[in-house]
């Protein structure tokens, strides 16, 4: 049976009669879930989400009200073809946001597990979004952008299309990130322009005290040589299982990276580092 029994459908509700709707899954007043439309075990719809054609998530979800999951892409390029909105497991999406499914045909957006997603905003066509990441309210994903587990980022924030953002990086409300944006640090500035080791949320995700400085030395290197060279002497000097995620980042970078400013922007890491990691 498509719907589950156990799951509650309000009054209001249309749900299409080929709609998969998991067990204890709850579905708001007003909202429209369309056909070929896959929802899974306890996820909540407030009143009026639209999920559409070809969307699918995984279980636990909570999705807020004037939620639109699975838009026709913001792509002028766009036919009409298949392609899919796949959502993973205990994600939350909150108030009036829009995610777009693939472009071309048989292509897919992607949204991990454990992620909170604010107010406002968007994700285009094509983005993968990894896990436990905080989307801050107003902030645009573009087409085609990659966003590596545990990112922040804050309000207000642009992402250009192809741009990447590695693991653990947080980035600064109103930046404009139009280059990739390398794991592990804080970015601020108009566009996006490195400002330290993001201590907190390293230390939030379990690293000790001694994989923190070497974070801190692979930062330095990074930000004070020329690319290849720093990427040469931090597999030769450095090397451990974080700073080769950081090796593997950069090596695999078409837009550039996020730099300082200028060449009298300071380099080192943000005031009050290093009592942070003593």
């Amino acid at each position: 049976m498509p719907i589950d029994p156990s799951a509650t459908i309000a009054a209001t509700a249309r749900v299409h009669p080929e709609a998969r709707i998991g067990a204890q899954s709850v579905i708001g007043e007003y909202c429209i879930v369309e056909q070929d439309v896959e929802i899974g075990a306890r996820c909540q719809l407030e009143p009026y989400v639209f999920v559409k054609r070809w969307t699918s998530m995984g279980d636990d979800n909570e999705i807020s009200a004037g939620t639109v999951l699975g838009t026709d892409p913001l792509d002028k390029n766009f036919k009409g073809e298949r392609s899919y909105l796949r959502i993973g497991n205990r994600n939350k999406i909150r108030e009036h946001y829009t995610i777009s499914r693939g472009t071309q045909s048989e292509s897919e957006t992607v949204i991990g597990d454990d992620n909170y997603i604010m107010t406002s905003g968007h994700i285009a066509h094509n983005a993968v979004i990894g896990n436990n990441v905080v989307v801050a309210s107003c902030t645009l994903i573009s087409g085609y952008v990659v966003i590596e587990d545990r990112v922040f980022l804050s309000g207000g924030i642009g992402v250009q299309q192809y741009s990447r953002i590695g693991k653990l990086a947080m980035v600064g409300g109103s930046v404009r990130v139009n280059r990739d944006v390398p794991p592990f640090f804080i970015y601020g500035g108009l566009y996006a322009t490195p400002r330290g080791l993001n201590v907190v949320g390293l230390r939030r995700a379990g690293f000790d005290r001694a994989r923190i400085l070497v974070l801190k030395q692979a930062y330095r290197l990074l930000y004070s040589l020329p690319l290849a060279t720093a990427i040469a002497r931090i597999e030769a000097e450095i090397a451990n299982e974080d700073t080769l995620h950081l090796v593997r980042f950069l090596k695999g970078c078409k837009k550039g990276i996020a730099r300082p400013e200028s060449k009298s922007e300071p380099v080192g890491l943000a005031e009050g580092i290093d009592g942070l990691v003593s």
